[in-house]
């Protein structure tokens, strides 16, 4: 009983001196709410203003943030049982717990400040918060920022996909994956548009800079950092990190867009067993397999955690995923938390291309091209850093012979030999998740000067439409590049509505289809391939390109999904898809003839993470299209159960345009629905019709900005 009465007293004693200590912290800071419920944060140092910022995230969406770290620590099985079992085990084939305790403490000080700022305004939010109850993580620490990074690490683990880890590593009666009802249309293109405009071809003489990031909505919240230690950024920040993720200081702006660089490889490992022991064949010698067991706490159906354990495999080319034709796949790809999270703070300091480049020399940027401008004038598209060097004479968009030495990575590639442009004659960069090879126009890198590597993909709608509006213009403003950003052309349509068009006169004079078909062919025929809220062609071509694209172009087929739907020998395909669309929307809505905007809506009923919709309750129209057509502007949406509308759950989220130097800078902003996640605050749906029309309002960037637009000002945990 004494020893229980002095641990308690300790307990106490600590806990006291957290919340001293949190406290203090507090007082150091100050958070601004603006007119959009938006936060502008000041610490008296860059700790102060990460510890105000997390603890401004918590209040607007604190359940997105422990979302994010129950999937970056591999934790969500702890919430959700056994249908999490899986990605939670993925995820720990790379993120071991020990060894990010391990890198905590090998962490320059600086980084770990700032960690421990991070863990510190989390704990502060939820001891201010009773009423919170977390679902797992009831107490943050500063190793668990280092969990997730950059932004690229999760998306690159989750190229393992769960079904054939789940082979791999199962057994007979284990719980199923978790699955939503599989509907049309999933596999929406998820990326970002970028544009970087030089002082030339402004009409004011300033750079000017597209932030336009295609993600699932409300995957950021958008908010301000200052601190007196010289921080000044704004932007958006994925919840739960502690650093503008895409978006702009007093001297430089970036964006990021998903790359279509291949930087994550899979090798085909030869394996042996002797002597009641597993090896893997690399050239001439036998390696030892590496072996360790991974626990994973999982929630019983009884509400009681217990633990499944797994013995997981892996080669020096990374952790098995799978097995395949006789052989067991392993898995490579970045994994350096230190430096990653380094390079996602450090950018948010720099003053302009030469110092960004500097902090990009940390080489741990996987995942995203970059877009640059600064006040200087400059603009700039950056490569990913992280670029193994390989053998090019191997194909890495399939599983290459891991025990054949020559296929390993050979160490990264130097900035200098990636393919990437600084201020081209022409006065613009851009990337649409294209390849790099068309992002200057003609000043472009050329694609015979790098390895095949550095594209995967080519050449996609946004970027021929992006193509479209960037040349031949010298007048660019900040309400001009908007436009652009909006063009309502559908680059996708204007290709492939010909073939149809052309299917349909061959048709013979009594072939059945003719007549029945006039009406919709009449109605394509007269179209001028533009989005729009009021369009119905809009309306019939997406649901006709749905429909073609389900039975022709969908990832799995291989190749260029736009070549299958065009090729002239799926006339009847075309025609049979044509068909298709027009009895659904006569049988959902009546006619062939709907205005899109009818069709294509926009909603937000409550604060739930996982998106759910219903015809009967308000919806807001939206005019642009998904960007599978070549919409700049992207909304991801498709029927969903129950619904016979479309509902919206990707693409344009965060959208900003800002002009650079002389002077401060200026911009224009808008996020999807609104900046909380409560559906009881004003400021829930408060920017909806602003995102629906693509009305970007100000930013309110200095205190003469924000003066007259204040709402609240206050400590943390005032």
């Amino acid at each position: 009983m004494l020893l229980a009465a002095v641990l308690a007293a300790g307990a106490t004693q600590a806990g006291e001196s957290d919340s001293a200590r949190w406290r203090r912290q507090a007082q150091a800071v100050v958070i601004v709410r603006d007119d959009w419920g938006i936060a502008h944060v000041h610490g008296r140092s860059d700790a102060a203003a990460v510890f105000g910022a997390i603890y401004a995230q918590a209040e607007d969406d604190f359940p997105r943030i422990e979302s994010n770290y129950l999937d970056a620590l591999g934790w969500r099985a702890q919430a959700e049982g056994e249908s999490a079992l899986w990605s939670d085990l993925r995820q720990r084939l790379f993120i071991d717990e020990a060894q990010l305790h391990r890198l905590y403490g090998q962490s320059p000080r600086w980084l770990r400040t700032l960690m421990e700022a991070w863990a510190d305004g989390l704990n502060y939010y939820l001891a201010t918060h009773p009423q919170v109850r977390p679902k797992v993580i009831t107490h943050f620490e500063p190793w668990m920022a280092l969990s997730f990074t950059e932004g690229s690490i999760g998306g690159d683990i989750e190229r393992a996909a769960l079904g054939p880890l789940r082979d791999f590593y199962g057994r007979a009666g284990d719980a199923p994956l978790a699955a939503a009802e599989t509907l049309p249309h999933e596999d929406e293109p998820r990326g970002s548009n970028g544009i970087a405009i030089a002082p030339q071809l402004s009409a004011d003489g300033r750079a000017l800079l597209l932030i336009n990031p295609h993600t699932s909505f409300f995957f950021r919240s958008e908010l301000q950092m200052r601190s007196d230690e010289g921080l000044d950024v704004y932007g958006a920040a994925t919840w739960g990190q502690f650093f503008i993720y895409q978006g702009f200081n007093a001297h430089i702006g970036w964006m990021h867009t998903s790359t279509t660089a291949d930087a994550v490889d899979e090798f085909a490992e030869t394996i042996v067993r002797r002597d009641g022991r597993l090896f893997y064949r690399y050239g001439s010698e036998l390696r030892p397999l590496a072996v360790r067991e991974i626990a994973i706490p999982c929630r019983g159906t009884d509400g009681a955690l217990h633990e499944r354990r797994f013995t997981v495999y892996a080669t020096h080319h990374g952790p098995i995923v799978r097995a395949a034709d006789g052989r067991w796949i392993a898995l490579a790809l970045m994994n350096r938390p230190i430096e990653a999270l380094e390079q996602s703070w450090l950018r948010t300091k720099t003053r302009d291309y030469a110092s960004y480049l500097k902090v990009a020399g940390l080489k741990a940027n996987s995942s995203n091209n970059t877009l640059l401008a600064d006040d200087k004038g400059e603009i700039a598209y950056l490569h990913p850093q992280f670029m193994p060097r390989r053998d090019d004479r191997f194909d890495y968009t399939r599983p290459v012979d891991g025990s054949d030495p020559a296929t390993d990575w050979h160490g990264l590639h130097a900035l200098d030999e990636l393919p990437q442009v600084r201020n081209p004659p022409n006065g613009w960069v851009f990337n649409t998740n294209d390849w790099p090879y068309s992002a200057a126009g003609p000043y472009s890198p050329r694609r015979q000067d790098y390895p095949r590597y550095m594209d995967s993909v080519g050449e996609n709608p946004r970027g021929l439409h992006a193509l479209r509006v960037l040349e031949g213009r010298r007048d660019f403003t900040l309400a001009g590049l908007i436009d652009a950003a909006f063009d309502p052309y559908l680059p996708a349509f204007a290709s492939l509505l010909p073939r149809l068009l052309a299917d349909y006169d061959a048709l013979p004079a009594g072939d059945a289809r003719k007549a029945a078909l006039a009406g919709p062919i009449a109605l394509l025929r007269g179209w001028d391939d533009r989005w729009g809220v009021t369009s119905m062609p809009t309306t019939l071509a997406v649901f006709w390109g749905d429909t073609l694209w389900d039975a022709l172009a969908h990832p799995e087929a291989g190749g260029d999904p736009y070549a299958r739907m065009a090729d002239p020998a799926a006339s009847s395909s075309r025609l049979a898809a044509l068909q298709q669309a027009v009895a659904r929307l006569e049988r959902d809505f009546g006619s062939y003839g709907v205005p899109w905007g009818t069709v294509n809506r926009f909603q937000r009923i409550d604060g739930a993470i996982a998106p759910h919709f219903d015809d009967t309750k308000p919806s807001l129209p939206v005019a642009f299209t998904s960007a599978r057509w070549g919409s700049l502007a992207s909304f991801g949406a498709r029927r969903w159960p129950g619904t016979r509308r479309y509902y919206g759950t990707s693409g344009n989220s965060f959208v900003a345009v800002v002009a650079f130097g002389p002077g401060k800078p200026v911009a224009r902003a808008v996020s999807a629905g609104g900046e909380s996640g409560d559906a009881h605050s004003p400021h829930f749906a408060d920017q909806a019709e602003r995102y629906t029309t693509g009305d970007l309002r100000a930013v309110y960037f200095d205190e003469a900005e924000l003066s007259g637009h204040i709402e609240r000002r206050y400590h943390p945990g005032e």
